[in-house]
Formats: C-alpha cells, structure tokens, sequence
C-alpha cells in the first residue's frame, strides 16, 4: 500500500499507527531483493547464509541454454526457475520444451566460473576464492589424482601384471599366508629398462607394525627384456579379520635415455568368511533420501478413538499448545542450522534464564524438538501401502513397528489417502491395538467407500500428548526459588544425620548410602532439591528405595509421588516397593493406552482397571495411598483427575538425568507446595534425555533438571556435601581394570571398587586376553563402514564377523562357560544391530544387541562394543561426521560401564583415536597389554592433547605424502629437462634463418 494514503500520518512525516498497514520505510536488502515486515526481521536476514553468500558473491550454480543465464541456487531453485513464467515464455518462442536439464555455468562479464570448485565467483573475489584453503585443498587433491592416475599407466613400453586385487580370502588361508605373482614385460625390442626400486607406499613415514602385504624379488635380474621378464611375488599374510589396502611403487630406471619413471598398483585384500559376507552385504547402493514432498492436508476425516482413551474422566483440559506459525517457519526454512538457532534466539528466546522467562524457554524449546520430531517421522511414510478390513478394523502393516522404528502406541494417529487423489482429504485412523508388526485402525464410517484392493498413502502423525502435558505443566504458576534456582541461602546449615533403622542390611557398611538416606529424611519441608548422585554400579535406586521406605515408616502424614522417565525405571521402582508394601499402600499408574502384556504379572495387583483398560481411581482412593509410581509425563493424571496441590510431602525422581527439564517439572509445577520436597537420583556424567532436534540440544533442551542444578554452586560436593547432594562412591559392578579409566576420566578417582570376586575375576587367565589379568580387549579391526539402500545408518561387516567370531568362541568354551544372557552387544548404529541380530541368529539368539541407550542403567558379565565407523579418506576428513556419536563422552561413559567381567571393544583405531578421549583409553589398553589385531600406528606414551585437532594432524600428514607423491611423479618429468641438458653439451646448433 501506499504511504502517502495512510490516515495515520502525522506532521513531521511519521506514522502514529504502530502496526500500521502501509509502507512506512520498510526496510529492503538491496543484495537480495527481498522485503521485509519488521527491522528485526531484516537484522535476521543479515546474519543468513544466503545473504552473505550474495554479498561474498559465490554460490553454486546451473545455467540455462534457454534464458541464457547462470541459475543460482540448488535443485529448488532450478525447479522454480523451470516453471517461471518468462523461462516458459523464451521457450515457447524457441519452440523447445520448458524442461531441459541444467549445464555447467559458464563466465559472464561480471563473474568467473571455477571448474575445480564448480561455483560461480563474481570478478572481484576472485583472487580471494583462489587463495582459500577450499580451493587450495582442491587443488592439491586434485595434483595428486592426476598423479596417481598417470602412475598407474604403464609407459616406456613396460607393462606390469598380475593380481592386485586378493578379493576375499578365508581367515585361515590368509594367516597361513596366499602369494601371487607380478610380471614385468617389455614391448621394446631392445630395452634398457632396470628396476630401480620397488616398494611399498606403508614402509615409509609412519609407525606400523607388521605389514599385511610383503613383496620380493623372484631371481636375481632386475633388467627388463623382451625375452626375458622380472618376476616379484607378493604374499598377504595377515591373521586378523578386515580390509588391508596398499600401494606398490616400481621405479624404473631407462639406461640408454637416463630417464626415471614410476608405475604403482593398488593392493587390496578382505580377510573374512565369503558367505558371511555374501548375506550380510548392501542388496542396493545407498542413495541419500530427499526431503519428501508430503501431500497437502486441506480435509481431515475423524476417526473412531480406542475405549482407552476414554477410562480416565480428567476435569482439566489439556491446552492443544501449537507452534507457533512463525517460529514453525523459520524452522522449517531453507537457512543452516547455524543461521536458525541464532534467529531462534534472537526473536523468541528470553536473553536470561529466571523464574519469569523459565516457562518462556522451555515452551519454545519443546516446539523446536516437535517440529524436528515430526519432521523425522517423515521418514517411516508409506505409499503405496495396502490395508486389510476385518469387522470395523482396518490392518497395516509397518515396517520396523517391531523395533520401535515409529514407535506406534494405542490411541496414536495415523492418515490415509487414496492414491491419486488430489482433493487434500484424508482420514484419520486410530490405533486400537499394535501387534508385532501391524497395527489396527478404525476410521469414519464413510471410510468403507474405499473397495478392497486399493492403495492408500499413509503418513504417521506425532503423539503430542506427552508435549502438551508438558506445556501444561510451564503453564502453571508454580516459581520457587528454592526448586528452579536454589541458592545457598536455601540451604541448611550443616548436613542432617539421625538413627536409622534399616530395611536394607546392605546399606549398613556404606557412609554415603546412609547419609543421603539421613539427609532425605530429616529434610524439613519446603527443603530444596535433594540429589542423589549416583554413578555406574553405586547402588543409586537401593538407595532411593530405603529412603522412601524410611519416610513413610517415620512421617505418618507423608504421600509419596515416586516417577521415572521410563516405564522400565518406573516398574523397578514399583517392583522394589511391592515387596514391603501392600496393593492398599502402593499404586502403580499405567497410561491407559500400555498394554497389560507388557505389565508384570506381580503389579498387576498394584493397578486399577476400567473395561479392561488401565485407569486411575477417584480422587478419594488415590489420596489414601502411601507411595503413587508413575512415569515422569503421565505424573500429570493427578492433577488431570483433580488431586489438590500440595497432597504430595515428597516428589522422588529417579534417572532423572535421562528427562528433560520440562519432563521432570510435570509432577512439580503440577502438584508441589511451598512445602513439598523434591528429591532427585541419577549420574549427570552418563547419558541425557534423547533430544532429536540439533537446534534444541544447543540450545540447553538435551541438559537434565539434576544437570542444571549439579552445575550451581549450591550443589558443590566441596560445600555442600550431605545437605543437598550425595555422591555414592562404592561400586558394586565392574573389575577395577574396566572401572579405573572411567573413575578418572568423570568422577575424579572418587569410586571404590566392591563388585564380588567370583563376578568381576570370572574371565581372568582365558583365551580372550591378551593380557591375561586385564579383563579389557580391543581387537582393532580396519573395515568399511555401509550403509543400505536408502538408510543413513551405517553398518559394518568385518565387525559384524569378528564380534560373531567372539560370540561363538564364548558360547563354546567349556572352561569359561557363558550364556547368552551374560552376553551384552552394544552397537550406536541401527543398521549394525540389524546386522548383528541376522549374523547371530544361529549362533546366540537371545544375546541382546542394542544402543548404548538400551543398556542404561542394566549390567552383564560379558560386552562387547562394536564402534561401526571406519573411514579411509583422509583428505576431507571430518571428524563430527566420520565419528558420529561415537564420541560423545556420555555414550563412552555408559558404554565402557555396563560390564562385571569383559570388555571386549571392536573398532578401527585410525578413527577412534581422532578423538581424545578414545585416543587416551587406546593408550590405556596398548599399554596395559589388551591389544589385539594390527598394531597401534601411533606411539601411545606421547601425551595426548586434550582439545583435539588429531583429524587435522592425519590431513595435514595425508596431504605431505600425496605432494611428497605427485612430487616424485613430477621429477621424473623435470628429469627429462635436465638429461636433455646434459646431452646436448656437445651436439652441434642448427643454423636457422
């Protein structure tokens, strides 16, 4: 609209209207023509990738035959262009189609194009891009392709031949050792070619150990003749399962011309079971998946909800909580991460964390990890899917619904479409039951129209329930100081202790078990948090059972509300409870939707039933019962069916380091007084709640309620040890050799080793060690990390077979015996534990095989760590890419922690020790004696350096000996130059007119 019809206007020239609809000096970026509503808005776009890639004036590009023109921007933008009404235009009058494919950008008068970088540079930059170190590095990697390509041509009339290439060759037959032959021939009749050299690129510049590929000459001549070949023979002997690569260099020497020249091949080998590798290989070369193009919703047809979700009458309604339309925008755009999150903190986060912007936070970091989550869910998508009717139920089957890959609940929503339709309507189908890998939806009566046989698209919709209790929960006013943000003068003075009378003996002999039992009990309300820090095998849930048990048997009054983030953690809870305490006394609160074969049969008692569904009783009974159990999220029912605040004297959270905050908060702004204590248990230092969303993680949504606090200065260990936090320091799991690295590493030396004996010194003086007293294996393994199809998981057959070779020699050793349930195999990709699962189906099919997520918080007496990742290319290394979430320290922490007896770690050391902290733990295995498998490459008494940059250092040495390499290949031609120099000394000059 125009300024000049405004009504609003006022005499100096300015608006009074504060949102005002005309154009009043909108602000405009002049590099991308865009406009813009607010100024805040346009200092958000000065800070996008896409504004700073215009004015630094390099971006990828395509050009058009047809407009003649470079089209900046990806495949999005080439589709627009395609589809822009003057390119349609120019190409109806050249009498072409629209759709061409795009060409390679070519120069104009106001840029260059890069042919090595293949992006468009505007003139004035172009001097800067040349000397960047993208483009550098380019260059150089592309020198020494060239190098190796012109290498590996035979010339001079030489020719090298021979089988290069071992294939796959039998474990037993490559330790025994396999040979093959190379042959050097000449074409020239008369030749006055030697071998100069041969060796192998491996023997020099790094520390090795015993090389996989050995080559010698066959004879004594090294003379090339026509009739008379050189012979080497080329042995792999090596008695570790992996790949092994080299490179063979022939330097020749031509006598008569005084000319050198190189000629290399490449050596490869796979040690490993040819069947094994036959089954467990890609069916199909992994393509990345594109960003779906989900079909409109306009219409939704309701469906039928389950009975379930109508046992519980609730007297507060839940909000619906939405994104908010601006921020799903900007999430949802075409902007790096980087640019979001700093758009994201900038319009909608508060600068500072206090009582008033708390709920403000956490509001918007919950919708950050929805619109990621629902996002992800893209993925489990069908088209094209089938569904099979029987009485009111319609079937579908679902891949991956048996491991949780959606994980599908009674009462979830899914969508179904017609396919081919195009009016934007589907119809929603409620879950009513999930079986092992279907699911049964019952849909609108009108959904009968659809005739047996027909395909249906079908899209998965987010369960937002569990969010929606926990924006509930940030709705509510509840602010204490003394929970969110505990000071010292919130604490009491000194730590409290009183006689106690144990339940649990075995509490007995351990000083800071007692003392936070104490410190809980005689707590006065209106405490601040407690916390019970609890690390690998301390005893932390023991701990928290014999405090509830002593608070109900001394406090009369007191009403416990006890909840974990996890139904397992809660069942324990309950299950530990239910041996002291009556169905009278003890409640366990299920979600209606839970399926009562996944409740053990001994707390079915502890339960109430509505039609066969679990369900709450009226508020009446509820407050009568001495101990309530309940997940963290479904905590909200209390206060959803109307039990009064303040009815709870005491909130026990165990694992509380796996919720979030806002999970944590459910049961506490949702039901704490000023007077309700608050008691916290779990490690800070192992693994977090699971936040999908980058952005949300960064932005503090992945730090746990019991982090955050632990992080304070209130709850230093130092000064505040026994009133607010105790640290358990006896553990009763692991052998002091497995437990040593990790005590040092995060918990400063502090535990103390008390597992049994007979446990933790099982597997001494076995088979399996290489140092027969340190229970610690590594068995370095040089494999290929895959991936399937269109799965982003990777996967990693060599490790496959060696942790196969593991199972079978542990299921069969009669000295030594092991079950399958003593086995524990943690893997952090999908796919590998896929993979695992298929390779061990004969051999152990009860050994469970899982992420390290899975075994939080469990123990066996024998794991085994299979770390996947094992990348070659060193050039481009990337270490956040290439290591993945392999180097999370809190994935190490709980992964190395999980055992009593062996710790057997499979892994390829070239990548591992790019990390610090796996580089530090290599070194305490090599020296310690538990290595196995090829040799470290790296001297593991040279300190190492904490901040990193070993991915720098392996590039940086990657790219010396690609330019020692092209150099050589390089000086055989200057050579040339320098002998024609010395040979025309005295040859006469052509006259020349």
């Amino acid at each position: 609209m125009n300024p000049a019809n405004c009504p609003n206007v006022l005499a100096e020239g300015t608006c009074s209207d504060p949102v005002c609809q005309y154009a009043h000096n909108i602000p405009t970026c002049e590099h991308c023509s865009h406009v813009f509503a607010t100024e805040s808005e346009y200092e958000v776009h000065l800070t996008t990738a896409q504004h700073k890639s215009r004015v630094a004036g390099t971006s990828f590009a395509q050009h058009c035959s047809i407009c003649k023109t470079n089209v900046l921007g990806g495949e999005k933008v080439w589709r627009a262009h395609l589809t822009g009404k003057k390119h349609c235009a120019k190409a109806l009058r050249m009498g072409v189609s629209p759709n061409i494919a795009p060409q390679g950008p070519t120069a104009t008068t106001a840029s260059e194009f890069c042919d090595l970088c293949q992006c468009i540079v505007q003139k004035q930059h172009w001097n800067s891009h040349i000397k960047g170190q993208k483009h550098q590095s380019r260059q150089m990697f592309t020198r020494y392709r060239n190098a190796i390509e012109e290498s590996e041509s035979d010339k001079n009339g030489i020719s090298v031949t021979g089988t290069f290439d071992f294939n796959l060759v039998e474990p037993a037959a490559a330790a025994a050792g396999v040979r093959t032959t190379v042959t050097i021939t000449t074409s020239v009749p008369y030749s006055n070619c030697v071998l100069q050299e041969f060796r192998l690129a491996s023997s020099h510049g790094r520390r090795i150990g015993v090389p996989a590929f050995s080559v010698a000459l066959d004879g004594t001549t090294t003379a090339v003749k026509a009739n008379s070949p050189v012979k080497l023979v080329i042995t792999l002997k090596v008695p570790h399962i992996g790949r092994y690569e080299d490179r063979l260099e022939f330097t020749f020497r031509d006598t008569q011309l005084r000319k050198t020249f190189i000629i290399t091949r490449t050596l490869k080998a796979i040690i490993g079971n040819r069947a094994d590798h036959e089954a467990l290989r890609p069916r199909a070369p992994y393509v990345p998946r594109t960003r779906s193009t989900r079909y409109d919703i306009k219409e939704t047809i309701p469906g039928v909800k389950p009975p379930a979700l109508q046992t519980i009458r609730f007297v507060v309604q839940l909000p619906h909580a939405d994104i908010p339309q601006r921020l799903k925008a900007l999430l949802s755009g075409s902007e790096g991460r980087k640019a979001i999150l700093n758009n994201v903190k900038k319009l909608f986060l508060p600068q500072e964390l206090n009582t008033k912007t708390y709920a403000s936070q956490f509001k918007y970091l919950l919708w950050i990890e929805e619109a990621k989550m629902e996002e992800d869910l893209e993925r489990y998508d069908i088209l094209n899917a089938s569904l099979t009717r029987h009485n009111k139920y319609y079937y579908l089957d679902v891949p991956g619904l048996a491991e949780k890959r959606p994980s599908v609940l009674v009462g979830d929503r899914i969508l179904v479409q017609e396919r081919g339709a195009t009016n934007g309507r589907w119809f929603e189908g409620h879950v009513h039951f999930v079986r092992q890998a279907e699911v049964g939806l019952c849909f609108h009566s009108t959904f009968s129209q659809h005739p047996d046989g027909h395909r249906f698209h079908v899209r998965f919709k987010l369960n937002r329930i569990p969010l929606r209790r926990q924006h509930q929960a940030m709705d509510h006013v509840f602010t204490e100081d003394r929970i969110l943000f505990p000071e010292d003068i919130h604490l009491p003075k000194r730590p409290s202790r009183v006689a106690l009378k144990l339940f649990n003996g075995l509490l007995s002999s351990n000083e800071p078990q007692l003392q936070a039992v104490a410190s809980i009990l005689s707590s006065p309300a209106g405490s601040p948090p407690f916390v019970v820090f609890g690390p690998p095998g301390t005893g932390k849930t023991i701990t928290i059972i014999e405090a509830i048990r002593q608070v109900i048997a001394e406090v009369p009054q007191a009403r416990i509300l006890a909840c974990a983030p996890s139904n397992s953690a809660a069942d324990l809870i309950a299950l530990r409870l239910g041996s002291a305490l009556t169905p009278s006394q003890l409640f366990r609160f299920y979600a209606p939707s839970r399926s009562k074969a996944q409740v053990s049969d001994t707390l079915l008692s502890y339960t109430h039933e509505v039609d066969g569904h679990f369900s709450a009783p009226h508020v009446s009974r509820l407050k009568r019962y001495n101990v309530i159990v309940s997940t963290c999220v479904s905590a909200s029912f209390a206060a959803g069916v109307g039990m009064p605040r303040g009815h709870f004297t005491h909130i026990f959270i165990d694992e509380a380091g796996q919720a979030t905050e806002p999970e944590a908060f459910v049961s506490i702004k949702m039901l704490a007084d000023i007077r309700t204590n608050v008691i916290l248990s779990g490690d800070p230092k192992q693994l977090g709640p699971i936040i999908r969303s980058p952005i949300a993680r960064e932005l503090g949504l992945e730090m746990s309620y019991l982090e955050r606090l632990m992080s304070r200065d209130a709850y230093s260990l130092k000064t505040s040890y026994g009133r607010v936090v105790i640290k358990l320091t006896k553990n009763f799991r692991s052998h002091n050799a497995i437990l040593s690295f990790p005590n040092e590493r995060f918990y400063d030396n502090d535990l103390k080793p008390c597992a049994d004996p007979k446990i933790m010194n099982r597997y001494l003086n076995s088979s399996y060690l290489p140092a027969k007293k340190f229970p610690i294996v590594f068995h370095s393994v040089s494999g290929k990390d895959d991936r399937e199809a269109s799965s982003p998981s990777f996967f990693n057959i060599d490790e496959v077979l060696q942790v196969k070779s593991y199972v079978q020699q542990l299921k069969s050793d009669r000295a030594f015996r092991t079950t399958d349930a003593d086995i524990g195999i943690i893997a952090p990709y999908h796919a590998q534990c896929l993979k695992l699962r298929s390779a061990l189906r004969s051999v152990a099919e009860s050994v469970k095989i899982g992420s390290v997520e899975e075994f939080q918080g469990q123990e066996r007496p024998v794991i085994i760590i299979s770390t996947v990742r094992s990348s070659k290319e060193f050039v481009e290394y990337d270490l956040r890419h290439t290591l993945g979430f392999v180097a999370n320290p809190r994935r190490f922490n709980v992964a190395v922690t999980r055992t009593q007896s062996l710790l057997i770690i499979v892994g390829d050391p070239q990548v591992l020790s790019l990390d610090p902290l796996w580089r530090s733990f290599l070194n305490y295995i090599y020296l310690k004696g538990g290595w196995t498998g090829p040799d470290i490459t790296w001297d593991p008494k040279e300190p190492v350096d904490e901040k990193g940059g070993y991915d720098k250092k392996i590039r940086s040495a990657a790219e010396i000996d690609m330019n020692e390499f092209a150099r050589r290949m390089e000086a055989c031609t200057i050579a040339e130059v320098e002998d024609d120099l010395d040979a025309n000394v005295d040859r006469p000059w052509r006259n020349v007119e």
